[in-house]
């Protein structure tokens, strides 16, 4: 059932109807600027309201509210535009028609701008009245609104301006009726009355999102009960109402739909608490300064007199001099009854940071201190840490979740706010007020985390050392020693049989030689992995050495003259790369790159292969992590598989 969409898309289309005849009758007739300054005003306040009604049924078609809000535009329209054609009557007599009895049933049409507020407090924000024993209240407005209208249709009174010259067509009411009428009224603002019990029901029910709606209507309720206050202040201080009233009651009059907007369509918009808490206090501050304006204003007026000059500026300068110390401690005294949750965060946050000064605490409390402060146990604080893939906790767990508020501090992000039971405008003002520890937590993780990594990396250089170690034994066990070994007992065996010419001493000889030959060769070989010999004549020349094997062309484009462990480091994670672009990517070019500038030499590698590599455990780029790691450096892997390979690493050097 999607009524209440099409009553909205009805009541809009009414609305833009009565707009365009009112512009009409404004134009053809020229009622003067008055009349068009009050219809401009009311239309777009009519026109603005139907739309946020459509707004809200497109947003919810089975819920009444956006109905409701097209139907309180509409009645705004309705008015102004009725008043434009009593205008045109008067002003031109005799072109448009006008019967007093339909003016006398027109006359209580207002009330039904009432039945529609009642209404909406009925029903807002699900829909769905509060109980099934407030069925009855929503037709018993309707028929009592039917019944004010027409028994105001026998009123006594002459008609609004400009038809008070008009003479009622009906004979006022007497007797049974009178009473009648008056048990109607009250009735009528009874029943209005219990509507607004039922939006305090509501309220004292309501949790998450429902009762945030309710206390974004809460905003209206504050600008109807201080509307009154203002007209009065401005009455003691000028003698009538002017501006100040008309401006408040425009904003009285849109508060209404402009908060029931804003609660069905974006309720966490903005932070309801903080909007709430800060308007009490200024509502409150306003009626002291007006009441001290006004007191001042009329006491020194007894004596000085009213239109002086000094009357005005001394009650000014009272009113500055009240407002300072009143506002601040008046913002703290609602900010503990509106705004319970942020206060309670920003207390736990002022008071970690002076135990942490007191060494009673450290930084990485602050969400324990937080999720107490907001009694939500899912509560989570993310750090951007460098190398971490995406928002971690202070113990290195992911943090993440469909509610990330971000805490930033100098502009630049540096962690967020993760709940899913705390809303994200709290969480905003949260995040304000823990940027600081956020920020050390932050860097103390970081800190930990670089520690953790030169710990790890450093038995990685152990480890790695004895497994060269190891390897260097291996191979000259194997190799280089089982050679000189057989070449020394070949040499003996020569020696021994030298003169008995029984052995072949020239064939032991050529046989030792040999042995020796591959001996050395082996010893190369091996020599060879610790450090080339090549770099002697510079990294171009090592890597030249290289890459002339390899069946794919290399360009190469290096600097001379960099520093000898430089050299080195940047030799073995060139020829890393290097070989595992020609043996794993299927790459058909290759491109080395070294660049040395003011503190830094970088080593760049690319390729178009195939992509897709990563540093796995005990794999040669595992190894170069660490070597680049022991001179200080940093080593960036990209490989999107598809896009080739690129190995960076930055060395830093002393000039």
């Amino acid at each position: 059932m999607r009524w209440p969409r099409w009553v909205a898309l009805g009541t809009f289309l009414l609305v833009l109807t009565m707009v365009a005849g009112s512009i009409w009758l404004l134009i053809a007739y020229r009622t003067g600027p008055h009349t068009v300054r009050n219809f401009v005003g009311l239309a777009a306040i009519g026109t603005a309201i139907a739309v946020l009604g459509l707004a809200v049924s497109r947003r919810e078609p089975v819920n009444p509210v956006g109905a409701i809000l097209g139907w309180m535009g509409a009645i705004t329209v309705f008015l102004t535009a009725r008043d434009v054609y009593y205008n045109a009557v008067v002003h031109d007599p005799g072109r448009l028609p006008l019967d007093s009895r339909v003016v006398a049933w027109l006359e209580e049409s207002g009330w039904w701008l009432l039945v529609a507020v009642a209404c909406l407090l009925l029903y807002f924000p699900t829909g769905q009245l509060v109980s099934r024993r407030w069925m009855p209240v929503a037709p018993a407005l309707l028929l009592l609104g039917v019944a004010q209208q027409v028994l105001g249709v026998f009123a006594a009174e002459p008609f609004l301006p400009p038809l008070q010259d008009l003479p009622r067509p009906y004979e006022p009411l007497s007797g049974v009726l009178r009473i009648v009428s008056d048990v109607v009224f009250f009735g009528f603002l009874a029943v209005c009355l219990a509507a607004a019990v039922a939006v305090l029901i509501r309220a004292r029910r309501s949790t998450g999102k429902e009762r945030a709606q309710l206390k974004w209507l809460s905003l209206a309720g504050l600008a109807a009960v201080l509307y009154p206050v203002v007209c009065g202040a401005e009455i003691v201080v000028t003698g009538h109402t002017g501006i100040v009233a008309t401006v408040f009651g425009i904003i009285a009059l849109v508060s209404l739909p402009a908060s029931v907007a804003v609660a069905m369509l974006r309720h966490d918009l903005y932070d309801v608490d903080r909007v709430l808490a800060d308007t009490v206090t200024y509502g409150i501050v306003m009626v002291v300064l007006l009441g001290t304006y006004a007191v001042a204003a009329v006491s020194l007026g007894l004596v000085l007199g009213r239109d002086s000059a000094v009357v005005a500026a001394a009650a000014t300068a009272l009113c500055a001099l009240v407002l300072s110390p009143l506002r601040s401690r008046l913002q703290r005294s609602v900010d503990r009854r509106l705004y319970p949750p942020r206060r309670a965060a920003l207390l736990a946050i002022e008071d970690l940071q002076r135990r942490i000064h007191t060494e009673q605490a450290q930084p990485e409390e602050l969400e324990s201190a937080l999720r107490t402060a907001l009694r939500d146990p899912a509560l989570r604080v993310g750090l951007l840490v460098p190398g971490a893939s995406g928002f971690v906790d202070a113990a290195g767990t992911p943090v993440s979740g469909p509610q990330l508020v971000p805490v930033t501090l100098g502009g630049a992000q540096i962690g967020v706010l993760a709940s899913d039971a705390t809303s994200p405008a709290v969480l905003k003002a949260v995040a304000a007020g823990a940027a600081s520890l956020v920020e050390v937590t932050r860097l103390r993780a970081e800190l930990a985390g670089a520690l953790r990594e030169v710990a790890a990396s450093r038995a990685r250089l152990v480890q790695a050392g004895d497994a060269e170690r190891r390897r260097l034994e291996r191979d000259l066990h194997d190799g280089a020693q089982q050679r000189l070994v057989s070449l020394g007992m070949a040499l003996r065996l020569a020696q021994r049989h030298l003169d008995d010419g029984s052995v072949d001493v020239d064939g032991l000889l050529d046989q030792g030689v040999a042995e020796l030959t591959t001996a050395v060769a082996e010893l190369r070989q091996i020599a060879h992995g610790l450090r080339p010999g090549s770099l002697d004549d510079g990294l171009h020349a090592a890597l030249s050495a290289i890459t002339q094997s390899l069946p794919i062309p290399v360009r190469l484009q290096i600097p001379p003259d960099l520093p000898e462990e430089l050299a080195t480091t940047a030799y073995f994670v060139a020829a890393e790369a290097v070989t595992n672009a020609a043996k794993y990517a299927n790459a058909t070019s290759i491109a080395v790159h070294v660049a040395r500038s003011t503190g830094e030499v970088r080593v760049r590698i690319e390729d178009n292969g195939c992509g897709g590599a990563a540093p796995r455990p005990g794999s040669g780029l595992s190894g170069l992590l660490d070597r680049v790691a022991a001179v200080g450096g940093s080593l960036e892997l990209r490989s999107p598989v598809g896009s080739g390979t690129t190995v960076e690493a930055v060395l830093p050097c002393g000039s």
